[in-house]
């Protein structure tokens, strides 16, 4: 029979104001993040120190307003330029425009900057469509005949978040336009 520890656990130490910076610094230093994010990642941390030692979280968001309000104030965080990164990611990998909004707004960077970062991003959809068909094996991309699935290729590239006019371009092109 294994051994089973049954002395009983201390609680975790107070949340305090250096522990939530140090949490946020842990946090940026392996994740991009936007500041809503942050935010939520922090109250989780809030939330779950404060079920074990039977304290009201309420109190301590305060704290991790502040936390926030000085990464955005020194730098560390920033939804353009966070949000850019993501476009520029989602792009190359072959995300829809409507598709990289949706994740954009998941994160809780705010439609605003969204939309902005998207005007300014390179790339179309189309280039977008074609990449996500290349990555997937879709269509022109599909090794041997593709024509016995082109219903569902059409079907997988509008779940994406390509429009059909888009999709029906990508998937009636040949590979040598490409």
């Amino acid at each position: 029979m294994p051994f089973q520890d049954t002395t009983p656990k201390k609680p975790p130490r107070r949340v305090t104001a250096a522990y939530l910076k140090r949490a946020a610094m842990a946090y940026l230093e392996r994740y991009a993040s936007s500041a809503e994010n942050l935010r939520r990642v922090l109250r989780r941390k809030v939330e779950t120190r404060c079920r074990l030692r039977d304290e009201d979280p309420s109190e301590f968001f305060e704290m991790v307003d502040e936390v926030i309000a000085t990464s955005l104030r020194i730098g560390l965080i920033d939804d353009a330029r966070y949000a850019a990164a993501r476009v520029a990611t989602l792009r190359r990998r072959g995300g829809s425009t409507r598709a990289i909004g949706a994740k954009l707004a998941a994160k809780g960077v705010s439609r605003a900057v969204v939309a902005d970062v998207l005007e300014e991003a390179e790339g179309d959809d189309e280039a977008a469509a074609h990449a996500y068909a290349r990555r997937r094996r879709l269509g022109p991309y599909r090794p041997g005949e593709s024509a016995p699935y082109r219903d569902k290729d059409i079907a997988a590239l509008a779940r994406a978040g390509f429009s059909f006019a888009i999709v029906r371009r990508v998937i009636e092109s040949e590979r040598e336009e490409v």
